[in-house]
């Protein structure tokens, strides 16, 4: 079994369950935030929506700089209502889906590159890139969300199996 066979049903998993979490956003709480140092839902939620849009990128370019000399910076979306995020993440895991499930084994394995205004971030095999810097990224923000999503008394979708406000 390929890369691609093994990783599409644990993607499919996990943008399931990522999905059920932000049909819980809050609309009325996006400015909320746990701590001064930390990011709101609303910025968590965008987040979740935006990292997908990552994916078609890291496979058919060799880098991607952020914050280019010179160029506009990566702009994160800053979307105000739960639908507009959930149309955003919707449209970004069935691009992301696709892509995935278009590549190559070969392609996989040729490297990535993250550049911050010019600076090497961090270069690794495009499977990698995408399990690390987008799945495993996917999931850290969706359980950060979830907590803030308990700290407002909101109840937190199952995800493995039933959660306790379930």
């Amino acid at each position: 079994m390929n890369y691609v066979a093994t990783m599409l049903p644990e993607f499919d998993r996990e943008m399931a369950n990522t999905r059920k979490v932000l049909e819980r956003v809050p609309e009325h709480k996006l400015d909320w935030q746990a701590h001064p140092q930390s990011h709101t839902i609303g910025w968590n939620a965008n987040h979740l929506a935006e990292i997908l849009g990552w994916v078609d990128g890291m496979l058919m370019t060799p880098s991607w700089d952020y914050a280019p000399i010179g160029g506009e910076p990566y702009q994160s979306p800053k979307l105000t209502s739960r639908q507009e995020i959930l149309d955003l993440f919707d449209r970004n895991a069935a691009a992301a889906r696709k892509a995935i499930a278009a590549a190559k084994e070969d392609q996989l394995t040729q490297p990535w590159s993250l550049l911050a205004a010019g600076k090497l971030v961090f270069t690794m095999p495009r499977g990698m890139v995408i399990r690390t810097f987008v799945l495993n990224h996917l999931i850290h923000h969706r359980a950060i969300l979830c907590v803030y999503l308990r700290l407002n008394d909101i109840p937190v979708p199952g995800m493995y199996h039933p959660s306790g406000g379930e």
